[in-house]
Parts: C-alpha cells; structure tokens; sequence
C-alpha cells in the first residue's frame, strides 16, 4: 500500500470513527425512547462550545473540563429532556408527531441559543481531546458500540430496554420503570452527542449551524442500519469515512469538475440520499399531528389586524422599510408549508431547498445564464423560475407515496440537504451572481406593494387548495389515509400535487426574498432553515394561513430588531412545549382565550328552580310512550327538544337524564354465540353489559333510528332478508311508522337513496375471490381462500381470533394485496388495483376502527364519499345524510368529538354517498348498543333488499344470525365451513 493510500485510509477511518459515534448515540437513543433525535448534533455543538469555554476561556484543565462535558453536562442535558419535553408525550401515547416536533424544536432553541450566547462566528480555536491519530477514535467507538451490545444482549437492562421500546404501557403493566430506561437512554444518547461534538470541533467549523448540520448529515450511518444495528452503522460509517477520504485522489476536468469534488467531499451526503429514498424506512407510523378536537376559532377581527400590519410598513422608510420587503416573501414560503403539512398532512423538511431553488433559478434567468434559455426581465423570470421548481415537487413527493412518519422526515431533509450541497455551493451558478428588482419596482416601498399583490396571489392559490373538493381531499388525506383511499381519493395523486404546489408556493417566496435582498444568498436557504421554518409553522398553526403570516412576521421582526438567534430560540422553545400541549401551544393559547370569553348565561328564578323540581318529580313516575316516525321523542322538563340527538356525549343517543324507569336488563350477552335476541331490546350496551339506565326507544331511535315494534325471537332476522326483492320498509315488523323511518320509507325514497344496488344487480357474482394466498415470513395468513359475494344478499365472514378473517377483508377492500390468487369484480382482476381504484368501480368499506375526517364536518365527510366515489351525484350526499338521519343541525358539526353511534353513521352514510354495488362491513356494530345494532341492521337489510352485495366481518354472532344469508367460517387461513346462516353457525364457535 502507497504511503498516500495509507494516509488518506488513517484519515477517512478518523473520519467514519466520529460518524461512527453519532450513529451509536442516534440508533441507542431511537431503541430507548422511539425518538429520532434530530437534536443530536445540536446537543454535540452545544458541548463542543462549553468545553471550548471551560478550557479556553476559563483556563481550566483539558481533563477537567472534558470530564465535566462529557460526564456531567451531557448527560444532563439528555435527562432533562427526556422529563421535561419527551416523556409528557410519551405518557400521551408516543406520538411520532409530537416527538418529532419537539426533537426539531430542541435542535432549533439550542441552535438559537448557542447563536445569543456565543455569537454566530466561526471558532478555529476548540481543544483537542483527542489527537488526529483515528486509531483513538476508532478505539472509542468499538468500545462503545461492544457495551452497549453487551448490556442489551445480556443483562435484564436490555431486556426492560426492548420491552419499552415495542411497546411502552404494556412494559409499565409489567413493573418495568419506563421512566428510568428512557432517562438511561437519552443519558447516553446525549454523551455520545458530546462525545462526537468534542472530537470534530478541532477538524471542523466551530458555529452554530454548521457543526449541527455536519453531524445530521451523518444520520446516514444509522439510517443504513435501520436504527438498529450497531456493528452496521460502524462498518457504515467508516466505510464512507475511507472511500470520501480516498475520493480526494481524484482531480476530474471538465464541466463536471465541481460537481465530482462536491460529491467526494459530501459523500455522507450521498449515503443519506441513498438511505433515506432507497433503503426501506424507519418509523412507518405517521408523524404529523392529527387534529384529534375542533380547532378553536380565529378570534375575531383577527384577519383585519392581520391587514393593517401588513399595511403598516408603507409608511416605515430606511432601514425598518428594508427589514420589512423580508415578511411578505417569507410568508409566502410559509404558505408552502400550510398546503403541505397543515392542509395535506405530509411532513417536509426540505422547503428551503425550494425556496432557494426559486431565487437561484430568478437569479441566473434574469442574468441570462440559464442554460437553453434568454435573458428574461425579473418578473418574467420569477413567473418561469416557479414553473421550472414546480415539477421538482416530486423529488420529495415521491418518497412521500410510499413512506411515511419519520422515513418520511428523513427523505425530505435528506433532499434538502442534497440540493444545498451539490447545487447551491457550485461555484458556477453562484459566483458573482446578483438579482435586480423588476422595472419600476426598485425602491423598497414599490417594492413592497409588489410583494403585497404576489402575497394576495398566494394567499388566493393557498385558499383554493384548503377549500372545495380538493382541500376536502387534502384534510381527509391528512386525517385518515386510509379512509381517505377507501373513499376514492388518489391518494399517491394527491400527495404529488400538494408536494408539487408547495414547491411553486415556496420557490415564488424564495425569488421574491432575492430579489428583496438584491441577491442570491446560499447561507438563507440552508437546512437549519428548514426545520426552523417547519417548527414555526406547526406550532403556530400549522393549517392556518394567519398562523404563516404571523410566524414570518416573528422570524424577520425579532432577527432583525435583536441580535441573532432570538427567533430560533422563540420557536424552539414553543415547540419543545409540544409534548405538555397536544395540539400545539399557540393553539392551547387560543383555546384558553375562547373558553374565557364571557357568554350570557340563562338562570331560572327561585320559583322557576321549584317548578322544575316538580316537573321532574312527576316526569319520573310517568311511563314514556314510544316514538313514532316523524315525531320527536317527548321531552320532559330535564330534556331539551331543540338538541340534536347526535350531540350526546355517550354515544347511545339518549340525554343524560337521572329520573329514567328502571328496566329489567336483558340476560342476552351477544358475544355468546347464536341464541335468540329478546323480544324488547334494552339499552344493554354490547361491551359492558347491561346498563342501569337503559336508554329508550325513543332516544334510541333518534340516534340511529327508531326501534322496531317487539317481534318474537328470531323473527327480526328474517324480516327483509329472506327475500332480496322484498322492501324491507314495508317487512319490518309491526309496520308502525317507526320501523320504516331508518330506511327512508318505503319504495320511491328508499331506492332513491340507495338505487346504486338495483345497477349491481345485473352482475351475477359482483364481488369474488380464487384460491386468495397471503404469506407473511414464515407465516402463511390465507391459504386458498375462495368466496363470492352475490348482489342483493349479506354474506358474512366469521372465526376466531387469527383466522385470517381481517387479512381477507384488506385484500378485498385494496389494502393489502395476496401473494396468489384472484380478486374479482364483475369478471375483473382487481387484484392488482390500489384501494382507491376499487372504490371508484364500486367497492366500498367501512373500518373496525372509526375511520372519519374529525376536522370536516360531518356533511363535509360524507361529501368527500360522494365527490371521490364511483359516480359523481350532487345530490348523492343529501340523500345519505337523510338515509342515515344525519341531515338535521349535526350536519354542520365537526366530527371530532361526536358520539360513536354517530361516528358510525357518519362513516357508513360517506361509503354508501360513492353509489357502491359492493360494501364491505369490517365489525360494523363495534362500539354501539343493542338498539343502535338493531337499526343498523335494518339499514343493511334494506340495502341488500336494494341490490347491493354486502360482506361483513363481524365478532357477533347474534348478529349474523339475524341478518347474514350465507355465512363463511374461516380458520388457519382457510374457509372451512360454508352455508346458510342458521346451519352454519350452529356448529360455530368463532367469536
């Protein structure tokens, strides 16, 4: 070996030994607490700079400051923040979304933080604790990646560790201290981070933002071994360490000549390229936050004030008016983030990358150095430079189809570390490049009512993409993907198109911003920009439009009028607050402020107290007559007539009241097996038992639909199953008014609500499996499964737990697809299609889990069915909201907090909004009480009385037998019994 070849090996294995640390720090950390701890290069700046200090400026010894870093104020650093920012949310469930939040937040106050203490110089003067031999480095790395794989693999602290990492509460169940193994985890997390800060702080660039960045772009090392594996991320991360080193041999000519030296000097640049978008991802549960409650309401006059801000500067001059061309540009590279992450639900790191791609692209085509293109004016080149960003959206729209959650973080910061890399720093784009202002634009007040204009033209195409059927489409994406897929919506479509408008919105900001600082800086368009910039908008509302504007205002105004850094310190500091504040602290701020209004209250007088009182006491003793259709339920004094049913907060549709009759409760459980249903069903609740206060049939009626009049055991079944032509309006027992009302009535309504089933019936088998085959690993979840679905009849699908029935369902509905075997539809192999094809040709699903947009409202839901479904019918939504007694003031409420009776409802009447000829039920009646599964199952009776072929999967046996036609047993993957309901489930023990 020549004695440069060994050399540079020596160097580059110096090189992989520290990226080797932080991978060990990053995959420990990750397997203690679930967190990708975006913090830890900040964490090894902020030590790199406090051993500087202790031995530079303080004179202290190099081993006593070392010892002090390393072993007391790393970890510290670690253990607060494993008590104070990540364990409240891992005590709210771990969510990716808060976790990964403040993980950017703790990066972004820690960065601004070193920015106001030390100041945003570079330092060539950090201690050396180890010398430049790699071997020590090397030496320290093995050793630490041997411990930490010995203490795991062999002591009961590795097992308490894994067992906390899969999954959290049931390790706590099991008396281990969660607590204790999380702080041990960020402990050691944060030493390596020091540890790492202090070995690269001599050989590289001492700031706060460039060492930070340096260290997250070796994330690659533990990205490549799938957070996991130690021995791969050293082998990684020194095997890139050599080949970068050995890559400086070479001396390309060339054209290429910039761009080759670019990727020898970054090449863990290229490894984080390669992990992030090739390898299969880490963290695949999503990680934005879903709005779990309504927001709360802009306060009003907020947008006038928002105006008359904005307006303001017209009359600043000089410098405070030269600060302020900053806002408008930077808020329109935040409204990108509102269309992307706030509206659609996807996570980018990257936006800068966009932003500076706009004003680079403005720059060289005003200067007339674009390739294949004039000289343009600046207008002309801001307008061409949007379009030219545009289609790049997909670099980070296109991971975003098949990743999610963290994967998904990592993807996109990985492009925008790329582009700055190996774009912004090629000397041929940027040397001597400056950016005019458009003719007749130059002085800094025209300039701004150009930005204004530009704004209100973002604001507008913001607005368009947040309302109507797209942004009906983007929040039910965010929301729930699955049940925006099952619904119709394109999914992978629609991802790419809020990637790609996010990236226009984003490159118009960042060529407004150049041309308003008069040139293209590559320093404003860096990664650390990036998740600053995503920080403030999630927490300041990450889908609201006033949100951006107020946080551009915050990021320009407090830079500009303090010293540098106390923005990021702001931001970081809310956004740490994430994990105590679920929905964000700005929206916690809002929500407190609404709840303080001050609202009239109505108060009775003395003799109205005692009226009611009296009331009340007579309303107890008195019987209450049954509901008939049409009318509303009676309403005592306790009771209030105007409420809409929905609004219940129990779910079984009645009021809270304390005076009901008791009634004898039924000694029907309906998770025993098939029996008899009892005559009068009670208000037993189908998880609990049976329930002091049975609700009344009134009360249920309005929730789902009014109970049918009492028929002998057995006979509710049948009432308009038996015949698939049958009205089952007409055969619902009893014929009293109340009985028919749930199914619209009889005939003409009824089948111009669901008339999509009489088209279905023309198919002789709409719905089928062939020999249907799933294997995962070893396992094998369905073997050969074979069914068919006819039209006009209900065919079930029961077993025990791990029988398959639910995989079955998923190849069915789209979502998983079979390793063999067909998915037919009307003849047609489906088998490949995704699950919003299917959808689209007329298959339809609910989930076992609600699966409902809780930031529409509930009219908002079902339309988004009716607008993605098979046929586009603009009366399709009124109809399903009427079906499902969904069209009274509860249309108008957001489905967040809604009862789940309601809930189901919801779901049920936005599948059936599409005209489906199939749908498939995954445990319907999950969650609601005997009188609501009463109701349901008139609905679905009615609907295969209509035409339309129905599967459902279901746990209750009761209710198969009262409503199924056939019945399909599985077990071990197969379907082992087949028949009518009754002789089927008479050998059945599934439950």
């Amino acid at each position: 070996m020549s004695s440069l070849t060994y050399d540079l090996t020596l160097a580059g294995l110096s090189i992989g030994g520290a990226a080797a640390l932080t991978g060990i720090g990053l995959i420990v950390t990750y397997r203690a607490t679930g967190v990708l701890n975006f913090a830890h290069g900040a964490i090894a700046m902020v030590c790199a700079y406090l051993l500087r200090q202790f031995t530079v400026e303080w004179g202290w010894p190099l081993a006593l400051g070392a010892s002090v870093t390393l072993l007391l104020v790393a970890p510290a650093i670690g253990m607060v923040l494993e008590r104070f920012v990540f364990r409240p949310s891992a005590l709210l469930g771990g969510d990716p979304a808060r976790t990964l939040v403040a993980s950017i937040g703790v990066f972004v106050l820690l960065v601004g933080g070193a920015a106001l203490v030390w100041g945003t110089g570079a330092r060539a003067d950090a201690p050396t604790l180890v010398s430049a031999d790699p071997w020590g480095q090397l030496a320290v790395a093995v050793l630490l990646a041997a411990g930490v794989g010995a203490v795991t693999r062999w002591t009961r602290f590795g097992t308490e560790l894994r067992a906390v990492v899969d999954d959290r509460p049931l390790a706590v169940l099991g008396g281990i201290d969660a607590d204790r193994v999380a702080a041990a985890g960020w402990a050691f997390g944060s030493f390596t981070a020091g540890l790492t800060g202090v070995l690269l702080a001599p050989y590289v660039r001492l700031d706060p933002y460039g060492l930070p960045l340096l260290v997250i772009e070796v994330m690659a090392v533990a990205v490549a071994a799938r957070m996991r594996s130690l021995p791969v991320a050293i082998v990684v991360a020194l095997g890139i360490g050599v080949a970068q080193s050995q890559l400086t041999r070479l001396h390309p000519t060339g054209w290429a000549e910039p761009l080759l030296q670019a990727v020898g000097a970054n090449l863990f640049v290229v490894a984080l390229l390669v992990a992030a978008l090739v390898l299969p991802g880490i963290g695949t549960r999503d990680a934005l936050p879903r709005p779990a409650a309504v927001r709360a309401a802009t306060p009003p006059g907020a947008r006038a004030a928002a105006v008359v801000l904005f307006l303001l500067p017209l009359g600043f001059a000089g410098s405070d008016l030269h600060t302020s061309v900053q806002v408008p540009a930077l808020g329109v590279v935040l409204l990108s983030l509102v269309v992307v992450t706030g509206r659609g639900g996807q996570i980018s790191l990257g936006q800068a990358a966009y932003a500076g791609l706009g004003a680079l692209f403005t720059a060289l085509l005003a200067a007339g150095r674009f390739p294949g293109l004039p000289r343009l004016p600046e207008l002309a080149a801001l307008a061409v430079a949007v379009l030219l960003v545009a289609p790049l959206g997909v670099l980070t729209g296109w991971p975003a189809i098949r990743r999610h959650g963290l994967a998904l973080a990592v993807a996109t910061f990985a492009v925008g570390v790329g582009v700055s890399r190996f774009v912004f720093a090629q000397p041929y784009a940027v040397t001597g490049l400056s950016l005019d202002r458009p003719a007749g634009f130059g002085g800094d007040r025209a300039y701004y009512v150009l930005e204004l204009v530009l704004l209100a033209a973002a604001l507008l195409a913001a607005h368009t993409l947040r309302r109507g059927r797209t942004g009906r489409a983007l929040a039910a994406m965010r929301d729930h993907e699955a049940g925006a897929s099952a619904a119709g919506v394109r999914v992978p479509a629609l991802k790419l198109t809020a990637f790609v408008a996010g990236a226009a919105l984003a490159a118009l900001g960042g060529g407004m911003l150049g041309m308003g600082l008069r040139a293209f800086d590559a320093a404003q368009y860096d990664p650390v920009r990036s998740l600053l910039w995503f920080a403030a908008v999630v927490v300041l509302g990450a889908d609201s439009v006033l949100g951006a504007l107020v946080a551009a205002a915050l990021l320009v105004g407090l830079d500009a009028g303090a010293r540098g850094g106390v923005a990021a310190a702001l931001i970081g500091l809310l956004a740490v607050l994430v994990g105590r504040f679920p929905e964000g602290p700005y929206e916690a701020l809002r929500t407190a402020a609404s709840r303080l209004r001050l609202r009239p209250r109505a108060t009775l007088t003395p003799v109205g107290v005692r009226v009611r009182r009296h009331l009340r006491t007579a309303d107890a003793g008195r019987p209450r007559a049954p509901a008939t259709a049409g009318a509303p339920a009676t309403a005592g004094p306790d009771r209030e007539p105007e409420r809409h049913p929905s609004l219940t907060p129990t779910g079984t549709g009645g009021s809270p009241t304390p005076h009901r009759t008791p009634t004898a409760p039924t000694a029907t459980d309906r998770r025993t097996g098939p029996h008899p249903r009892p005559a009068a069903p009670t208000g037993t609740h189908r998880e609990t038992g049976p329930h002091p206060e049975p609700t009344a049939s009134a009360d249920v009626g309005r929730e789902i639909g009014p109970r049918p009049e009492p028929t002998a055991p057995g006979d509710v079944g049948r009432e308009a199953g038996s015949r698939p032509g049958a009205d089952a309006g007409v055969a619902s027992s009893g014929g009293s008014g109340a009985g028919r009302r749930v199914v619209a009535g009889t005939g003409p309504v009824r089948r111009a609500v669901i008339g999509a089933g009489r088209r279905a019936g023309a198919d002789t088998h709409p719905l089928a499996t062939r020999r249907l085959r799933l294997d995962y690993g070893g396992f094998t979840a369905l073997d050969g499964a074979t069914l068919d679905v006819p039209p006009g009849r209900v065919t079930a699908v029961v077993g025990p737990n791990g029988a398959g029935k639910s995989t079955l369902f998923h190849c069915l509905a789209g979502t998983l697809r079979p390793s063999g075997g067909q998915v037919l539809l009307g003849g047609r192999d489906i088998t490949r299609l995704a699950a919003h094809a299917r959808t689209r040709l007329g298959i339809a699903r609910t989930f076992q889990q609600l699966a409902v947009f809780p930031s529409l409202t509930v009219a908002e839901n079902v339309r988004v069915g009716a607008e993605q479904g098979r046929t586009a019918d603009p009366g399709a939504t009124e109809r399903a909201l009427r079906l499902l007694g969904l069209d009274g003031p509860v249309r108008s409420l957001p489905a967040a907090g809604l009862p789940t009776g309601t809930l189901r409802r919801v779901e049920l009447a936005r599948a059936l909004a599409g005209s489906p000829r199939v749908l498939l039920l995954d445990e319907p009646a999950a969650g609601l009480d005997t009188g609501e599964v009463a109701a349901l199952a008139r609905v679905l009776r009615a609907l295969a009385a209509d035409g339309m072929a129905l599967l459902v999967v279901e746990h209750d046996l009761d209710l198969v037998a009262d409503l199924a036609h056939t019945v399909h047993v599985m077990a071990a993957g197969r379907i082992v019994a087949s028949g009518p309901a009754d002789r089927v489930l008479d050998g059945s023990t599934g439950g």
